[in-house]
C-alpha cells in the first residue's frame, strides 16, 4: 500500500440506495483521500519520533496488511535492548470505510511517547459479503500472531494493550473478551467513541435521537453499518460486546466518549456494564466533541487532550 500526495475527496453516495459496487468504489476513493498528504490538515501530522511502515502478516488462511509504528528515539532503542517494547494493538474505525493511515497522528504519538510498538490492523471492511465477524476475526488473529512472534516484533508480550475507535473500538472490545476466554492477560483496553451495539436497538438510545442528524447526519450511515455488520440471524453476542454474557475479568478499560455523538450512550452503558461485572472502567466524557474526534486533530481541539489522557492511562498500565 502507498499514500498519494494529492487526492480529491469523493462526494458521499446516497446511503439509502447505494449498491455494493458503488459502496466499494466510494470507499476506495475515500480511503485514498484519507491516506493522502491532502488529508493531513484534518487528520494531523505524524510524530517525527516514530517510523511508520506497512507490513503484510501471513495468517493461516489469508494475508492481512498492518500499519506499524515504532519509536525512533533513543529511549525506544534502550527498552528494546532491555526486554522488548510494549505492544499496542490498534483497530481503526469506519465500518464500511476506513484505513489505518487515517490514525497516523495518534498512533505515531503513542509509539514515540510511550514508547511502544503500535500495530494497526487493516481489517476487512463491511460489505454484503463481509460481515463484522470478518473484521473481528482480523483483530483477534493479528493479536495472536504478533504475540506468538514476540521476539521477531521486538515486543514484550506481558505488556500488551488494545485500542480502537468507533467500530474499531467494538472490535477491540471483542478482542479483549476473546483474550480473557483464551487465558491471555491484557494490560489495558482503550475504547474511543465506541459503537458496541450493532443490533436494531442501536437506534433507540437517547443520544441517537439527539445527535443522529446533528452536527452531521449519522443515522443513514449507521443504518447501512447495522445491516452489513449483523445480517439476519446473527447472534448479537458475537458482534455487540454490550450483549456479552460476562464482562468480568477483562482488562481495565478507558472509555472516551464525545458528547455530541449519536453513539455516546453506547459508551456510557458499556462502561456501566463493565463496572457492574467488576472490570475497572474509567469513563471520560468530552463535552462538545464529535464522533471520531481523536482522529481529527486538525478540526477537533479536544483531540490533543484525549491523546494525553490515553498516554497517561497506557503508561501506567504498561509500566513494568
Amino acid at each position: 500500500m502507498s499514500e498519494t500526495t494529492a487526492t480529491k475527496r469523493p462526494p458521499e453516495p446516497d446511503w439509502s440506495t447505494v449498491t455494493a459496487e458503488e459502496l466499494v468504489a466510494w470507499r476506495d476513493a475515500e480511503n485514498a483521500f484519507r491516506a493522502s498528504d491532502a488529508a493531513r490538515a484534518i487528520l494531523g501530522e505524524p510524530d517525527p519520533g516514530a517510523a511508520i511502515e506497512w507490513q503484510e502478516i501471513t495468517l493461516p488462511d489469508r494475508e492481512l496488511p498492518v500499519r506499524v509504528y515504532r519509536p525512533t528515539a533513543e529511549n525506544g532503542r534502550r527498552e528494546v535492548d532491555r526486554a522488548g517494547l510494549p505492544l499496542v494493538l490498534h483497530v481503526h474505525g469506519g465500518g464500511f470505510v476506513g484505513t489505518a493511515a487515517q490514525c497516523d497522528w495518534a498512533n505515531s504519538h503513542l509509539a514515540a511517547r510511550l514508547p511502544a510498538v503500535v500495530v494497526s490492523v487493516e481489517h476487512r471492511l463491511l460489505t454484503p459479503d463481509s460481515p463484522l465477524a470478518h473484521a473481528a476475526a482480523d483483530g483477534w488473529d493479528v493479536l495472536r500472531h504478533v504475540l506468538h512472534n514476540a521476539a521477531q516484533w521486538g515486543i514484550d508480550p506481558a505488556r500488551t494493550a488494545v485500542h480502537g475507535e468507533s467500530c474499531g473500538a467494538l472490535i477491540t472490545a471483542l478482542t479483549a473478551i476473546r483474550a480473557r476466554e483464551a487465558g491471555l492477560r491484557l494490560a489495558a483496553q482503550v475504547l474511543v467513541n465506541p459503537a458496541v451495539d450493532v443490533t436494531g436497538a442501536m437506534f433507540d438510545y437517547p443520544s441517537m435521537t439527539e445527535y443522529g442528524y446533528r452536527p452531521t447526519p449519522a443515522v443513514p450511515q449507521l443504518r447501512l453499518v447495522q445491516r452489513l455488520a449483523a445480517p439476519a440471524g446473527t447472534d448479537a453476542r458475537t458482534v455487540s460486546p454490550l450483549y456479552a454474557d460476562d464482562l468480568g475479568g477483562l482488562a481495565p478499560a478507558l472509555l472516551l466518549v464525545p458528547t455530541q455523538d449519536a453513539v455516546a450512550d453506547q459508551g456510557r452503558r458499556y462502561a456501566a456494564r463493565l463496572r457492574a461485572a467488576g472490570t475497572p472502567a474509567r469513563l471520560a466524557e468530552y463535552p462538545g466533541a464529535r464522533h471520531a474526534f481523536l482522529t481529527l486533530p486538525g478540526v477537533e481541539p479536544q483531540a490533543a487532550t484525549a491523546l494525553a489522557e490515553i498516554l497517561g492511562f497506557l503508561r501506567a498500565a504498561l509500566a513494568k
